[in-house]
């Protein structure tokens, strides 16, 4: 150990100058107060009246918190010292073996202040990589992102080592590594490619993640002749950089095993700096410590766990997507003519919200939406048709107003009136040449044949409009008193009882305005939503996830309070809700040809959308971004 004093050019003391060559005591007098530095050696300072001139108080307190120590020879120069900053004030002339003892108690005070500020010191760096390491374990967990949590691993591991670069392999299989990732401070332009390779020992990443250890390399183009592993220049040779320390560390999971491996190159004195020129390697790259194995150890043992959970997540995604999927085909399946309405749905209305949380004025203004909103929104849209499966099936794919059966019998009916009408014409054609004889019979038989043609082309008119009257409508309309007509007339059946051409039943359904249901039907239709609601309610959703069961319920509300199966009003229904709506309409109206209606044009159903809007029922302002983003191209040509 060295020993240092500083002291005033006046001090002169050939009695001691002896003792302290003996001591191993270097002097160095005082020019300036930037003279009076404490470097890692015990330094005491001798304050005398010239010394005092060139120091303040100030300086000399940083001394001392430095770790240095101060006697004092000049009770004039110590005098406003306070004491915890002086050992002793001794007189100039002081005996050789006072000043000895006092200097010597200075030495071990100067000691012990250099090792605990030495030890503070540590303390302050453990405390500060603890508190980094920390930092980086939080921002590790809350990553969800794959591909994300890949790039902050490698970031943070550069960022708290002050590596110029690095790599990420992560294994592919038992027997293989993947290259996942690489980062270059100095060199950004080297192109990246995933590639694999074996898990052996010719690869520094095959040897580690092969024994499990971490490997320290000070200079990657000097290696020991008696290594297994190998390292190759191209990449440097190809871009002009020069590899030189390298630390590869294993990240294993809670069972031991090597999921990957992180490789740290070229440690830098300042992490900030870019190595350009050939001497920038030799200047600025240092090896890395044990401390910073540990701390790369601690640190891959968090990104190994992050990685596991973070592939988990992916896994439970990827099934709950399995799962969804799933679901939607099996609306679908029962209803085939509504392939993808589900997706396509899922789409505008993400596409939507999108949309929505670009405006800067408005209602929608302070309206964000973030990746996992527009996860929940998407779910919401793929889901918001489920409870489906629990309506009757020749309801949910009704076609027609009448059920094909009943539009068979109402025909079998027609032929039957037919033939009848037929048969009553030969009949009474019979029992008049029976009775009258050819007398007049011209004459009758021509009044005979017009009533027949008359109730025959009544008949026609009636299946008419019976076929009419059975296609459903897009918007209400259809004016049915000529169809109450004829439930008012009658015809004999095989026992020769009255029966109306049309039933009640018959009627109320070929009456029906809209669509293809009747009241009783469409409650059984809208009491789908009911359905999708108590069976999303019975996922156990995560926080992220939690209202989706709430914003596909209210897909069917009308802001007026006239929709269903609530009937709430503008207040209760959500913005995400109300996107949703208009993208179903909109999907309802434009889909490809249905059994019972014609697919719109995009025009037209925009304007009925527009009618709906004017009419208090949709939102303006969400229509209208829906129109100008253009939001149906997502699904579809504009027409």
């Amino acid at each position: 150990m060295k020993y240092v004093l500083i002291h005033s050019s006046t001090f002169e003391r050939p009695d001691v100058d002896e003792a302290l060559r003996t001591e191993g005591i270097e002097r160095h007098p005082l020019r300036s107060a930037g003279d009076l530095i404490v470097d890692r050696d015990p330094t005491v300072f001798l304050l005398d009246a010239a010394a005092g001139q060139l120091v303040a108080q100030h300086h000399l307190k940083a001394f001392v918190q430095d770790g240095g120590s101060v006697i004092g020879l000049s009770a004039d120069a110590s005098s406003d010292i306070p004491d915890e900053q002086l050992i002793a004030i001794l007189t100039p002339d002081v005996e050789r073996r006072s000043f000895l003892v006092a200097l010597r108690a200075a030495f071990r005070d100067a000691a012990a202040r250099s090792e605990h500020r030495r030890l503070s010191s540590e303390t302050d760096a453990r405390t500060r990589e603890l508190d980094e390491l920390t930092r980086i374990g939080i921002a590790l967990s809350t990553q969800r992102d794959y591909n994300s949590l890949q790039e902050l691993i490698l970031s943070q591991a550069r960022q708290i080592t002050g590596a110029d670069a690095g790599s990420l392999y992560l294994a592919d299989a038992k027997t293989s590594l993947r290259f996942k990732l690489a980062q270059n401070h100095s060199r950004p332009e080297i192109p990246f490619k995933e590639f694999t390779i074996p898990i052996d020992h010719r690869s520094i990443a095959g040897y580690v993640a092969s024994t499990g250890a971490p490997l320290v390399i000070d200079d990657a183009y000097f290696l020991p002749p008696d290594v297994e592993y190998s390292f190759h220049r191209g990449i440097d040779e190809t871009y002009g950089y020069r590899t030189k320390s390298v630390l590869t560390i294993p990240m294993s999971d809670h069972n031991g095993e090597v999921i990957g491996v992180l490789q740290l190159i070229n440690r830098k004195r300042d992490y900030d700096v870019k190595l350009e020129e050939p001497e920038d390697f030799d200047a600025q790259v240092i090896p890395y410590s044990p401390r910073i194995v540990k701390l790369v150890s601690a640190l891959a043992g968090q990104a190994a766990v992050s990685i596991e959970n973070s592939k988990l997540y992916e896994d439970i995604e990827k099934l709950f997507e399995g799962f969804v999927k799933a679901a939607v085909t099996a609306i679908e399946q029962r209803d085939p003519t509504t392939s993808g309405h589900s997706e396509r749905v899922a789409t505008m209305t993400v596409a939507l919200a999108i949309a929505a949380d670009r405006v800067t004025k408005g209602a929608y203004r302070h309206l964000s939406f973030t990746r996992e909103q527009l996860r929940e929104l998407r779910y919401a849209g793929l889901l918001h048709d489920f409870g489906k499966v629990g309506v009757r099936e020749h309801v949910l794919v009704k076609e027609k107003k009448l059920y094909p059966p009943g539009l068979a019998l109402i025909k079998q009916r027609y032929a039957f009136i037919h033939r009848s009408t037929e048969r009553d014409f030969e009949r009474k054609r019979a029992e008049y040449l029976e009775h009258q004889g050819s007398d007049g019979y011209n004459v009758f038989l021509e009044q005979l044949g017009r009533e027949r043609d008359e109730h025959l082309a009544q008949l026609d008119r009636f299946l008419q409009l019976v076929l009419q009257s059975n296609e459903p409508s897009v918007l209400p309309e259809g004016n049915f008193e000529e169809l109450l007509n004829f439930a008012e007339i009658h015809y004999k059946d095989l026992e020769e009882l009255d029966q109306p051409y049309l039933s009640h039943d018959e009627v109320r359904y070929l009456s029906i305005r809209k669509g293809s249901l009747d009241e009783f039907e469409r409650r059984e239709i809208e009491d789908h939503v009911d359905h999708t609601y108590k069976f999303l309610l019975r996922i156990p959703w995560t926080d992220e996830l939690r209202d989706i069961p709430n914003i596909a319920l209210g897909h069917h509300e009308k802001l007026n309070g006239s929709g269903y199966p609530r009937r709430v009003g503008a207040r209760d229904i959500p913005p995400q809700t109300r996107m949703m709506t208009i993208s179903d309409i909109f999907d309802a109206l434009t889909a490809s040809d249905r059994p019972y209606k014609r697919a719109l044009p995009a025009t037209r159903a925009l304007d009925i959308i527009k009618h709906e809007v004017e009419g208090g029922m949709l939102d303006q302002e969400l229509f209208q971004l829906f129109t100008d983003a253009k939001i149906y191209d997502e699904i579809m040509s504009p027409l």
